[in-house]
């Protein structure tokens, strides 16, 4: 996992044969919905059960690798969030790598039910720096479900990429990778102990405070969370002042939900030093984003302008 570039070509062309032989691309999706509910389960490549350890390593191609993780919320109406993503991976990756927002980034995808409810309520990929990451992404199963009670397993994602994932970015130099989980809804008030024994497989016999794990999972990621605007909560303040609590200024609001590939770029670029928020911007339009400026541009402007610097002229 991790080798390879992406190829824009490619990534086009495969788009392009699926949708005139009319193949939808969320594959796996499409084969479950042909299949009873109860049979449900979440892809072999990217359930969590039993899985030792993601990781995102250096290799001889990739030698500065910086680990990027995107879990989106899959219930319900989010589930429009992962095919927005999926239409414009190339967006995402030419931002990061040709205006150099990142050297070497190694891209996770995975998605976030409810484990009450939810036939697969966690499902975790791999870090990859090619073509691969599409293939990932059709994959997840867009289950559609949750159980209405105003949260969701946040928290169960946030104990795996704490405890499950490892990276030569912080354990050869010490530098945290970036979390981005994109939903609408709150954690479950803990961690319970039985969702982490049967979704991930780890014999833990207490549940765990959601703002320990958290904690926990800032020593080693950027963490965000972007509530898109898609639902009923977007302006719900309980769930702003639960998110705010746990991650502060990382909590992000999204006035536009296909903006979102543009804003996890910008956020990395800004955060790596390697623009400045009016650069940046320009950027989104360089690369055809023009409509995506301004939302992309409310959600950091709050605080983006006095936390980040850009590199002298020429060397980008």
């Amino acid at each position: 996992m991790g080798y390879g570039h992406w190829d824009d070509t490619a990534y086009r062309a495969a788009k392009t044969y699926r949708a005139s032989r009319g193949i939808d691309d969320f594959g796996y999706t499409a084969e479950m919905r042909e299949r009873p509910y109860t049979s449900w389960r979440a892809h072999p490549s990217l359930d969590p059960l039993g899985v030792g350890a993601r990781e995102c390593r250096d290799s001889a191609e990739h030698g500065n690798s910086l680990p990027i993780a995107v879990l989106f919320d899959v219930t319900g109406s989010m589930g429009q969030v992962p095919i927005i993503m999926q239409d414009k991976l190339g967006k995402l990756h030419g931002l990061l790598q040709r205006k150099k927002y990142a050297d070497d980034p190694q891209i996770l995808f995975g998605a976030v039910g409810d484990a009450d409810t939810d036939r697969a309520p966690l499902q975790i990929g791999q870090f990859e720096s090619d073509n691969r990451m599409d293939q990932q992404l059709r994959d997840i199963l867009l289950e559609g479900g949750g159980g209405g009670q105003k949260s969701e397993s946040y928290e169960l994602a946030a104990y795996f990429m704490a405890t499950h994932v490892v990276t030569d970015a912080w354990e050869k130099r010490r530098k945290r990778g970036y979390l981005f989980l994109i939903g609408d809804e709150l954690n479950k008030p803990r961690l319970a102990s039985r969702h982490i024994r049967a979704v991930i497989g780890d014999h833990v016999r207490s549940d765990i405070a959601v703002d320990s794990i958290y904690r926990e999972l800032a020593e080693k990621w950027h963490v965000h969370y972007v509530l898109p605007n898609q639902s009923s909560y977007y302006d719900d303040p309980e769930i702003a002042e639960h998110w705010r609590g746990l991650l502060g200024q990382n909590f992000l609001k999204l006035d536009d939900p296909a903006a979102v590939c543009e804003l996890i770029a910008l956020t990395v670029g800004l955060a790596e030093g390697r623009v400045d928020i009016d650069t940046g911007l320009a950027d989104l339009r360089d690369v055809g984003s023009a409509a995506e400026v301004d939302s992309v541009g409310k959600a950091l402007g709050a605080h983006a302008r006095p936390a980040v610097r850009a590199l002298p002229g020429g060397s980008r």
